[in-house]
């Protein structure tokens, strides 16, 4: 039988997987460029207060786009597997009922997002000096909202089918825009914050609508017909689970960070503009890994809804051993090169803030094979129709690391230092817990009885 395009059923695991994850790697790296290039302008431009309120600014959104970002990933699964299984129809039917529950969640959040906004500063700790700025930039920000929503809801769909490449040409150009208007607006008008937070909209829209085109007029199997417009009980019902779940879990895990974040506030401006610019070189490290477990989370759904248990066995070993190597050469990189990448940030003589910066890099750096095992780990359950078990393991990761910051940042020989450390010991426990249950759970979650049709699998789960 010919294989179809996009189809991660067939063909060599690691070939596969690896083909499929380089252009989401790629994107997911581009789309970080949206706030790096803010990150980088401000800094250097316009100084350490902007730098600091677009940190905050940075763990604020990131918050508030993994509801959306969730709820697309979620409802990915429950394309994959239809996808796999065959039943277009039925996957047609679940993009029409996830955009209606989707879009309604992208409006409300919209409006929650500026109805709080003076709330939200409150809550970050922000210093006088920088909730001026804070506030500019979130009130622009803001309006990109339902923009990042159209991206990632057909970037999903695009995905669930195997079509990981066209996402990413629609971001580069995005990007590459992005980094055009913040020269133009912060440089060349002197706009200041307020330029570089039109820049990232208008540059999020463009993404938004060319690739919402791109699958209405390219990819007609995929286009909804008046017949598919239906919100039946068992559509609803799917798509809410699975979305549900995964946004509880993405939520849970960047609610963590922006608690963190809060903490981090209370050490002054340095210890803000370190961790701004930190964090954005640790979001490009580990990225490639959380785009790994992303794309396998897909090849198992696809097999799982084909009824593929022995794939998905192989495919656990390869994704892990991948994943493993990947994450430790780039730990190494990062820990050598620590103090070149926080200068790309901060300017030379702030130097207390690249100490600071350089610390945590080389603290939370060193375990990058830990959150590479968890975004697998994260992928697999969700792709097997046990979702509240990554919600389960962001709540052991994120928890530890909360508690943890809270409690060795207030000890005055460890003071910031202890942020850091609470980070990868997060990971370890829930990682254990994670391959615990993989390791003797396994026989139960994969469960597909020889000679049960895909139909059977797909409505039964994992038994």
């Amino acid at each position: 039988m010919a294989v179809r395009t996009g189809d991660l059923t067939a063909g060599g695991i690691t070939s596969t997987l690896l083909r499929f994850t380089l252009p989401m790697m790629l994107g997911s790296l581009m789309q970080q460029c949206y706030n790096i290039v803010d990150t980088l302008i401000v800094g250097r431009c316009i100084g350490a207060d902007a730098l600091a309120a677009v940190g905050s600014a940075y763990s604020l959104m990131t918050f508030l786009v993994s509801v959306l970002l969730g709820l697309s990933m979620g409802s990915g699964t429950v394309f994959s597997m239809q996808f796999g299984a065959g039943n277009m129809p039925g996957l047609r039917r679940s993009i029409y009922v996830s955009f209606v529950l989707t879009g309604c969640a992208a409006v409300i959040l919209t409006a929650v997002s500026y109805f709080l906004t003076g709330t939200v500063t409150g809550w970050l700790n922000v210093p006088e000096g920088v909730e001026g700025m804070l506030r500019v930039y979130l009130l622009i920000v803001f309006g990109g909202i339902p923009f990042t929503f159209l991206y990632n809801f057909n970037a999903a769909v695009l995905r669930a089918v195997g079509d990981s490449v066209t996402p990413l040409w629609f971001l580069g150009l995005s990007v590459g825009l992005n980094i055009a208007l913040d020269l133009l607006f912060v440089v060349g008008f002197g706009t200041g914050i307020a330029g570089a937070a039109i820049a990232t909209v208008i540059s999020q829209a463009m993404a938004a609508f060319g690739l919402m085109a791109f699958v209405l007029y390219r990819r007609p199997e995929l286009r909804v017909r008046r017949r598919d417009m239906r919100m039946d009980r068992t559509s609803i019902k799917e798509i809410a689970s699975f979305s549900t779940l995964t946004c509880v879990q993405q939520s849970v895990m960047n609610l963590g960070i922006l608690m963190v974040q809060g903490i981090v506030n209370t050490f002054g401006t340095a210890v803000m503009a370190a961790f701004a610019a930190a964090v954005k070189i640790d979001t490009f490290a580990y990225m490639p890994v959380q785009e790994f477990g992303n794309a396998f989370s897909t090849f198992v759904a696809q097999n799982f809804g084909a009824g593929k248990s022995g794939r998905i066995r192989r495919g656990v070993r390869s994704a892990f051993v991948t994943s493993i190597i990947f994450s430790m050469a780039v730990s190494a990189l990062v820990f050598v090169f620590a103090r070149p990448l926080m200068l790309i940030f901060v300017r030379p003589e702030e130097t207390e803030i690249i100490r600071i910066g350089v610390q945590y890099l080389r603290v939370e750096g060193s375990f990058y094979f830990g959150i590479g095992i968890l975004f697998l780990l994260y992928g697999y359950y969700r792709a097997v129709r046990k979702p509240a078990v990554s919600v389960l393991l962001t709540v052991l990761s994120l928890g530890t690391r909360v508690v943890l910051a809270y409690v060795l940042s207030a000890i005055p020989s460890v003071g910031a230092a202890g942020l850091w450390w609470s980070i990868p010991i997060g990971w370890a426990i829930a990682d254990a817990v994670g391959i615990i249950g993989l390791l003797y759970g396994r026989k139960r979650l994969l469960i597909l009885r020889r000679g049960s049709g895909n139909a059977r699998v797909f409505r039964a789960g994992a038994g």
